[in-house]
């Protein structure tokens, strides 16, 4: 049996397998790009979702609003003889980087504790060695032991700016990147609540008005910390003891979060195959980890709701009301405290949103007599208006679960209190107190905070009982009953 093929059949032929060719090559390109991002890739799981580019735009628009801010003045800007909270971190880094390591916590003639003694643990001495010695590289003037004190000089607070946000940028953003990976892929979130979550998280305008304007590093403890909240999500049970306590040796006042994290990786453990293994492995990270930095220094009761039912969601509303019952039962409270409270609220943001608004309206009413002294009324006002826009951004903030229509007694009590709040903002800034009693409003502002703060730690409360009993075996039975 005879074939033949003409000139032009040849071509098209040939033609057809080229093409051919070429879909074979584009699908294995897609296969494998598909491969890449089913892999544990970070951008390429971001990319895949479309949320990179949102990822991108609200970091940088996050880093130019803390730029701004930190042109405003900052805490004790000349205002001799101890200046303020700046003072304070330029002090500890000449002191780091000017004595040996023995003598950094010792009172001494070229160390007196009662100007600016360093009183957090270690990993914040090391920060401050490391930032010292940039400042020391660029401008040594702003770091000489005997010579500094006091210094504001214009490239000094150029330099101290500068390691702030460099640490908010490594440390905070991406621990940010981490829970957004680690949230989105459970619970299953739009890109456009995902993009909405990281825009309350990076423009949080409590953190960026004490950090980046009253001058503090709370985004490196803070970022430790929410890096240990997404290694728990991740099932990193290690890592998140490692980080946690590196949180703990950078700031105490991260043991805010202690019972929670506590209990809920002791839960974990006890409902493994060999609970005792687990908890060890877990010591040691622990014991290693404050061997490294220093030595343990940790006490916490054992909240009995995380280690019967240990869950994730019920972990997050923990860090929440342990986090609150150090704030509201502490003897002594900084106003920057509300930031411990306010970063799991703010991971809860999602879930809670009016929790969240409400939460971080009076926390921002709660540090404004701090503010204020600082002149970063502006900034303030600023960072105000962007929360409220983004946060009532059109496709963004997500509708909360089971929500019910608002009755109108609470709507109007609602109503009362935010106009209150703004009643409060303009007699502080208008109205002389009375000499009787000079901290009149700023006594009004406490009152009204805390009250608020009470309401939504008894409604967290409630949460977290809800969804213990829910994850307890009882509660299962009962569902499936």
């Amino acid at each position: 049996m005879g074939f033949s093929l003409e000139a032009g059949s040849s071509k098209k032929i040939h033609y057809c397998i080229r093409v051919g060719d070429k879909e074979m090559e584009k699908s294995r390109v897609t296969k494998a790009v598909k491969g890449d991002v089913n892999d544990n890739s970070a951008w390429g799981w971001l990319i895949h979702k479309g949320i990179s580019a949102p990822f991108i735009c609200i970091s940088l628009f996050a880093i130019l609003v803390r730029v701004a801010v930190s042109l405003h003045p900052y805490s004790g800007a000349g205002d001799p003889p101890k200046y303020g909270d700046f003072e304070a971190q330029r002090h500890w880094m000449e002191i780091t980087t000017n004595l040996p390591v023995n003598e950094w916590y010792h009172n001494s003639t070229t160390n007196d504790l009662s100007y600016w003694g360093l009183d957090y643990p270690p990993l914040t001495a090391y920060q401050s060695y490391i930032h010292g010695l940039v400042l020391r590289f660029f401008h040594p003037e702003s770091v000489s032991l005997y010579t500094s004190r006091g210094h504001e000089s214009y490239i000094g607070k150029l330099l101290m700016r500068w390691t702030v946000l460099t640490s908010d940028v490594l440390i905070f953003f991406p621990a940010v990147l981490w829970l957004i990976l680690v949230y989105a892929d459970q619970w299953r979130r739009h890109k456009s609540n995902l993009a909405w979550h990281v825009a309350m998280i990076l423009l949080n305008p409590c953190l960026i008005l004490i950090d980046h304007g009253h001058f503090q590093y709370n985004c490196i403890s803070l970022g430790l910390t929410l890096g240990a909240v997404s290694a728990i999500l991740h099932d990193k049970d290690l890592v998140a003891s490692f980080l946690f306590s590196l949180a703990l040796n950078h700031k105490q006042m991260s043991a805010y979060f202690v019972p929670a994290f506590f209990s809920h990786l002791l839960g974990k453990c006890l409902k493994r195959q060999n609970p005792l293994f687990e908890v060890s492995k877990l010591g040691m990270v622990v014991v290693g980890t404050f061997a490294l930095v220093w030595w343990p220094y940790l006490h916490s009761r054992v909240a009995i709701l995380e280690i019967r039912a240990p869950s994730n969601r019920a972990f997050l509303y923990g860090l929440l009301n342990s986090a609150f019952s150090f704030y509201l039962f502490s003897f002594q409270v900084h106003e920057k405290s509300i930031l411990l409270p306010l970063l799991p609220a703010t991971i809860l943001a999602v879930e809670e949103p009016f929790l969240f608004q409400w939460l971080t309206q009076f926390a921002l009413l709660s540090m404004f007599p701090l503010l204020t002294r600082d002149k970063l009324v502006l900034p303030y006002i600023a960072l105000y208006g962007i929360f409220i826009s983004v946060y009532y951004a059109p496709n963004g903030k997500p509708d909360a679960p089971n929500t019910r229509s608002s009755s109108r007694l609470t709507s109007f009590l609602i109503a009362f209190v935010l106009l209150l709040s703004l009643a409060l903002h303009i007699i502080y800034l208008t109205i002389n107190p009375p000499k009787k009693y000079p901290f009149l409003f700023e006594a009004i502002i406490m009152l009204l905070c805390f009250s608020q703060f009470v309401l939504v730690a008894v409604y967290s409360n409630r949460k977290q009982w809800i969804l213990s009993n829910q994850q307890s075996p009882i509660g299962i039975q009962k569902k499936q009953l």
